[in-house]
């Protein structure tokens, strides 16, 4: 479980970026974070996985302190960036990955790279120039080099946001397969859609928590997320439409995909009994 505290941060010379926030992620939850460019999305995300030191406030993963265990909470919580050619250390894809096993015993490494891949749908790819891919493929890999490394927790800061539709929807897929392993999943993004993969969705301005919206809510919140600026997810938009014609559709039901199958059985199903 991670639990942050009254945490505020300010950069050297900078006013506050983030002012008394308070939450709690439950094992086994995916929570989507989002906010306008400058609320203080990424630095919270880099507070929790140890890579920027916190100075006020309280950030536990585990009841371990990540002001203090610093190594220990690296291995269980493993972040991923915006641009994956950033994160790039080597050109071929099992040399980027074994890079971050080395100390283990080479049968387990073998082993950790091929579950990864296979997780992230690469695994055929094991072999190839990481510089040669696309910048889902790439991306994907760099899932796969934080999942070779057993963490429980993974924070995603927006994924996908440089990737194109394919690369969007191969990586939606990887985050619903991961929480149905058990992975707990931040996913820091300003992409609508990826709010529909969330339990519960956090919403950052000016460096604060302004509300907090269930899975289950979402149609009912839907002017919240207007109010800050969040775009609302188109099959969000159809649901609330639909609902306004009588057409209660729940949320919670459903995946992503699941969503645009559901509408179009209900409206079926309205059709005949007319």
């Amino acid at each position: 479980m991670i639990n942050i505290e009254n945490v505020s941060f300010k950069y050297k010379n900078s006013d506050y970026i983030l002012k008394h926030i308070n939450f709690s992620v439950n094992n086994g939850e995916v929570i989507a974070i989002v906010g306008k460019n400058g609320s203080g999305k990424s630095t919270l995300g880099r507070l929790i996985a140890g890579i920027t030191r916190l100075k006020e406030g309280t950030i536990t993963i585990d009841n371990m302190n990540t002001s203090k265990d610093i190594k220990a909470i690296r291995e269980k919580v493993g972040i991923v960036f915006q641009n994956p050619e950033n994160q790039i250390i080597f050109n071929n894809i099992y040399d980027e990955l074994s890079f971050s096993l080395r100390g283990l015993e080479q049968s387990e490494i073998e082993n950790r790279i091929s579950t990864s891949l296979k997780q992230v749908d690469m695994y055929d790819f094991k072999n190839k120039d990481l510089y040669a891919l696309s910048l889902g493929q790439k991306q994907r890999i760099m899932i796969a080099e934080i999942l070779a490394k057993n963490p429980k927790y993974i924070i995603l800061d927006e994924p996908t946001t440089m990737i194109d539709s394919y690369g969007k929807e191969k990586i939606h897929d990887i985050i619903l397969d991961l929480k149905q392993k058990g992975y707990t999943i931040i996913c820091i993004t300003n992409l609508s859609d990826e709010i529909l993969l969330a339990d519960r969705t956090l919403i950052l301005d000016n460096g604060e928590i302004v509300a907090e919206i269930n899975k289950e809510e979402l149609i009912d919140k839907y002017a919240i997320l207007e109010k800050y600026g969040i775009k609302f997810p188109t099959l969000l938009s159809i649901l609330v439409e639909l609902k306004k014609e009588g057409i209660d559709l729940h949320v919670s039901d459903f995946s992503v995909k699941e969503l645009s199958t559901a509408i179009k059985e209900k409206l079926n199903t309205e059709r005949k009994s007319i």
